[in-house]
């Protein structure tokens, strides 16, 4: 390997540019390779501020100038993680970069030469500040290269002395770099190289020229047969001025040869014309989906035996329908949703808030306004950003017994709440009791607090603080004592009045019993039980999304333990009847896990941007 000199005054910098590295590689693996060299101060892999994921390169900086300089020498090229690596000095003024003085271009350069090989024979030539083989998207090398001398004076000695030799068992080709705007490959209007294709089969190389060449200068040509239908052709031409390729496109794209039509246009790179192609698609789209704003209807939880047109008979009484798609597989099976398009945003609006929820086929329907998946996830990423500034996001929900069922204890979900002392209710003690407290009675398994009275000559008994006072009585009138518990249930059982007595009460058999209200009770849900449209019409707001928490998570957490909790509180703000479409169908429920994690992972990487 050639020595590295050292740089020169502008470059003395203790920092190194490290290029060319696997994804996998991290801060510390490069340093512990470079700091077998020398002291490392800090070492800094550079990531995508969104997706946190390796950049391909990364900078090392050194205490001292001479161990840089020791490991450009000693750890160019070297291969970490399967892959070699491209060392060169760290230079933050990017004007020598752009100014392309002492860049050459190497073209005509045998697939076996490599970065190192490139190095090492410019390297006799002056001071290298980078050097790459440039590579397609497959890791082949696309036969040309570029060589960045820190002088113009050595870029010109090797302009001199290597063009027109042989590397690698090739002829290259050596020559003063020029950017794509001074080549006038940013101007589209300025080309020499032209594509045709739809020639006819039979067509050759010679009567291409022919055709061609009546319009201009050629230099070179090809004519390729079509692999996929061997009755068409196509070619390239490239011509002596960029005026005559402009001649030859004008006058013969569209002509009429045996029938077929010639395309005769600019030639384009392949990623160039995908890059055309994909956002001709993407404005088309676009303006499809402008022009079916309000009118396009998204329903799902269908029944798997809904075809196009039951469901086109469904939605037709609302309005004109100009098309309804029910989504099916490969093998032809309902995938549980479809799409229905009105002609009026009106009719369209009736619909949603007529056949929202609605029951068909058994099933519950979910109807809404199509958005694109992109515009689903913004919406999502919106809602979560908004519940955690509101610190309304509870955590991975710990499971704690709850009332008991006939088939054992129910269990719900366990939210985080502030930390408060506080009693169960006991079962009251012993021994009769001379009043009952006003207002609604504390249920079993509710905080409340209790003091203890005197109660019949000293026994004490729980009793309710009533106003922060423990012990205390309150007013006893007849009306509060009314509204308490019924007369007849005051323990009295064990005192006797005299008949002169005026407020004597009369005995309980002859008062009737106030009827006590009705508690809801709780559902009870045998181990795999189905949850059904009844239970959950029988059931309070909270308690259906707590008898669907606790079905979803357990499919949630097999597939996400560690963010089980966080992506099942972010599904139980759906709908509930898309809810028990993602409990029937794990598709969509892995769908919908899929969702929650890109935005999950989105916020995360908006905190980790905000707090570097």
């Amino acid at each position: 390997m050639a020595t590295v000199s050292s740089p020169s005054t502008s470059l003395a910098s203790a920092s190194l540019y490290v290029g060319d590295l696997a994804p996998d590689v991290t801060e510390a693996l490069l340093f512990e390779i470079f700091n077998a060299v020398g002291p490392v101060a800090s070492v800094r892999v550079c990531r995508d501020a969104a997706t946190r994921r390796s950049l391909g390169y990364a900078y090392v900086n050194f205490h001292r100038l001479d161990d840089a300089e020791r490991a450009l020498d000693t750890l160019n090229f070297k291969q970490i993680k399967g892959k070699a690596c491209r060392i060169m000095w760290c230079n933050r003024d990017p004007s020598l970069r752009k100014s392309g003085v002492g860049n050459i271009f190497v073209n005509g350069l045998a697939k076996s030469i490599d970065n190192k090989q490139l190095y090492d024979t410019f390297s006799v030539f002056g001071n290298i500040l980078s050097c790459k083989v440039s590579l397609s998207g497959k890791a082949e090398s696309l036969g040309y290269g570029f060589v960045h001398f820190e002088s113009e004076e050595s870029a010109t000695s090797a302009i001199d002395k290597v063009n027109g030799k042989v590397i690698g068992g090739q002829q290259v080709t050596v020559a003063v770099f020029k950017s794509k705007k001074e080549r006038g490959g940013g101007n589209k209007s300025v080309y020499t190289n032209v594509f045709v294709k739809n020639l006819p089969g039979e067509f050759v190389k010679d009567d291409l020229d022919k055709l061609f060449s009546q319009h201009g200068t050629i230099t070179s040509s090809v004519c390729i047969q079509d692999k996929t239908n061997k009755a068409r052709a196509f070619g390239f031409i490239n011509f002596a001025t960029a005026e005559d390729a402009k001649q030859a496109v004008d006058a013969l794209n569209n002509l009429d040869i045996d029938g077929r039509k010639l395309y005769v246009g600019r030639a384009q790179k392949k990623d160039e014309r995908e890059r055309e192609l994909r956002e001709r698609f993407e404005q088309a789209k676009l303006e499809r989906q402008k022009k079916y704003a309000g009118v396009n209807l998204y329903v799902k939880n269908l029944a798997d035996d809904l075809d196009d047109e039951k469901l086109r008979q469904e939605f037709s009484k609302f309005g004109s329908i100009t098309s309804a798609k029910t989504m099916r597989d490969s093998n032809g099976n309902s995938k549980g949703f479809g799409f229905v398009c009105f002609s009026s945003p009106e009719e369209a609006t009736k619909c949603v808030s007529d056949m929202n929820n609605k029951m068909l086929s058994g099933k519950p329907l979910y109807v809404a306004l199509a958005q694109r998946k992109d515009q689903r996830r913004a919406m999502l990423e919106q809602q979560y950003t908004a519940r955690m500034k509101m610190g309304m996001m509870p955590p991975m929900p710990q499971m704690y017994p709850g009332p008991q069922g006939p088939n054992g204890p129910l269990l719900f979900p366990k939210f985080p709440q502030a930390p408060q002392p506080m009693m169960y209710a006991q079962p009251m003690m012993a021994g009769p009791r001379r009043w009952q407290p006003a207002g609604p009675q504390p249920m079993v398994g509710r905080p409340v607090q209790f003091g203890l009275v005197a109660v019949n000559g000293g026994r004490p008994g729980p009793q309710p603080m009533m106003n922060g006072m423990p012990g205390q009585p309150g007013p006893r009138g007849p009306r509060q004592q009314r509204r308490g518990v019924p007369k007849g249930q005051h323990g009295e059982q064990g005192i006797k009045y005299a008949d002169n007595v005026r407020n004597r009460q009369p005995p309980a058999q002859a008062q009737p019993q106030a009827v006590p209200a009705a508690v809801p009770q709780p559902i009870a849900l045998k181990p795999g039980e189905p949850l059904s449209l009844q239970m959950l019409a029988a059931a309070t707001e909270e308690m259906r999304k707590q008898l669907i928490g606790e079905r979803l998570f357990p499919l949630v957490h097999a597939q996400q333990p560690d963010l089980a909790g966080k992506i099942t509180g972010m599904l139980l703000e759906m709908d509930n009847g898309e809810l028990l479409h993602l409990l029937e169908s794990e598709q969509a429920l892995v769908e919908k896990i899929q969702e929650a994690i890109l935005v999950l992972e989105s916020h995360s990487d908006d905190a980790d941007a905000e707090s570097s």
